[in-house]
């Protein structure tokens, strides 16, 4: 991919997601100069259980930096950082001393804490450590997956106490190997993927003592929290030796940081596998009274902290792979928008895909997915739409809750991510939120957040100001859709909505 007029310097940017790991090579300019990619294996023990490996995750973030690096046929000399970015959530133990995960890595999507969660919550229930924390009490978080582990694979607890095992989600663990692992390597964190762990005060940006004894995690296992844009240590090995590792952000808070959105009121939705939209609420941390996390937008060195509110939606993207691998309606997943241009309408058919339960802003673990008000009239085509308007609809319910909650109206609605390609659900969100849908010329902002902040901490680039100046508009839809149907369309879906709750009844 490389052109012959790029001459460098460079920054790398690493992107550990949940399906697969990337590096991307970045210019001045924020053009993509080289990318390479490698996809792992989703292991489902259990109904409602996901893991990784995550030594196979290592072995394919140093395949992806080496290949990325030729690609671009570069040399370390050449990059002046490396940036992490990374799926949230995903939790990990491993031993101090061999470098060895004691355990595969428990994903976000994993739902084998509901049960903890309930128990933790006690006579509070889900707000138990929302005041210090932003967040439920929802399977969803680091916290209660680590005590999971320590709970139940034998002789961890033990090792634990012992001060032999360490904690991370999977910035810590590649920023680990990458520095050195069992030779020196940094054991850190940065504030946005800390305040996801539900174990860290979000006003003085520690982990809170009260919360660890209460979950009964010993504080030895923790990274230390640092900034996301700051030299955490320098790679020891492999194609970058010696360049610095420079920022690590966890992959929306990247995406919000990519799309530049620096200022109060500005949002960004990042659909993906999931769908997260988040919106920049400025230096104070706002409490979402309308089923919103409140998270940590980003933190740039020594800098006050910027905080965010954030929507997730657990099934967007992974609702038309599913289309394609489980029920075989389409070859490809670019085919769903063929397939769903062919008719005018949902010929009345809802899509809900609640497949582990619904996110935001309901947070409802006990709900199936449903499709409802079918007919004999309905085809494939239709099913085809209902499942891009699935994806719309729970964006708007989120813009909703986020107005709601910070009092800021959007203005705009930035997107990126792979769902991004796909103009028809584009128009479609534009047309249910009333709003403009911007997309931007590197469609890659995950990656493009990782770099920018590592490329502030190094130098690189002089500030956010000329990060602005970098954003490129590629495409703008804007709203085509009437309100009385908006209106009379928004009311079906929550109907369809409803008929998801209390699907699955409190297993004892």
């Amino acid at each position: 991919m490389s052109d012959t007029h790029t001459t460098g310097p460079f920054i790398a940017a690493i992107d550990q997601g949940t399906t697969s790991s990337r590096c991307i090579v970045f210019d001045r300019d924020g053009r993509i100069v080289s990318v390479d990619q490698k996809e792992h294996e989703q292991i489902f023990p259990k109904p409602g259980w996901v893991e990784h490996d995550a030594t196979e995750i290592w072995e394919n973030v140093q395949q992806v930096v080496a290949g990325a690096v030729e690609k671009a046929g570069i040399t370390a000399a050449d990059v002046k950082a490396i940036g992490i970015t990374n799926q949230r959530e995903t939790t990990l133990l491993w031993d101090k001393h061999t470098g060895e995960p004691v355990h595969n890595a428990i994903v976000w999507q994993d739902t084998r804490t509901d049960a903890l969660c309930k128990e933790l919550g006690r006579n509070v229930g889900q707000d138990r450590f929302r005041r210090e924390t932003g967040l439920p009490l929802a399977s969803y978080f680091a916290g209660p997956k680590i005590r999971w582990l320590l709970d139940n694979v034998d002789g961890l607890r033990e090792r634990a106490e012992a001060g032999d095992l360490l904690f991370g989600t999977m910035d810590s663990w590649v920023i680990w190997n990458l520095t050195g692992g069992v030779n020196g390597g940094k054991h850190v964190t940065d504030v946005t993927n800390a305040s996801r762990t539900l174990l860290m005060n979000l006003r003085n940006l520690e982990w809170d003592p009260k919360i660890l004894s209460s979950l009964d995690i010993p504080a030895s296992l923790l990274p230390e929290i640092k900034s996301s844009a700051e030299v955490y240590g320098e790679t020891a090995s492999g194609v970058l030796a010696g360049v610095p590792v420079a920022s690590a952000l966890g992959d929306q808070q990247a995406a919000l940081f990519g799309q530049t959105c620096f200022d109060k009121g500005e949002a960004k939705s990042t659909y993906g596998t999931g769908t997260f939209m988040l919106m920049n609420t400025g230096g104070e941390p706002v409490n979402s009274y309308n089923g919103l996390l409140t998270t940590v937008g980003y933190r740039i060195g020594d800098q006050a902290p910027v905080y965010a509110l954030e929507g997730s939606i657990a099934v967007t993207g992974s609702l038309v792979q599913w289309m394609r691998d489980q029920m075989g309606l389409i070859n490809s997943a670019a085919e769903i928008e063929t397939l769903a241009s062919t008719v005018e309408d949902n010929g009345g058919a809802y899509f809900v895909p609640a497949f582990s339960g619904l996110f935001a802003p309901y947070w409802r673990s006990d709900a199936r997915g449903v499709i409802a008000g079918l007919t004999r009239y309905v085809t494939k085509a239709h099913i085809a739409r209902a499942v891009l308007e699935a994806t719309a609809w729970q964006t708007r319910e989120i813009t909703d809750a986020m107005t709601k909650d910070s009092g800021v109206e959007l203005t705009a609605l930035k997107v990126d991510g792979g769902m991004t390609s796909n103009n028809l659900l584009m128009q479609t969100i534009s047309d249910f939120l009333d709003a403009p849908v911007v997309r931007p010329m590197v469609a890659e902002t995950t990656c493009l957040g990782a770099a920018y902040a590592a490329g502030l901490a190094v130098g690189f680039w002089s500030g956010t100001d000329e990060l602005r100046a970098n954003w490129r508009r590629a495409a703008e839809w804007t709203p085509r859709m009437d309100a009385a149907t908006r209106d009379r369309e928004y009311k079906s879906w929550l109907k369809a909505v409803e008929r998801t709750m209390g699907w699955i009844e409190d297993e004892e």
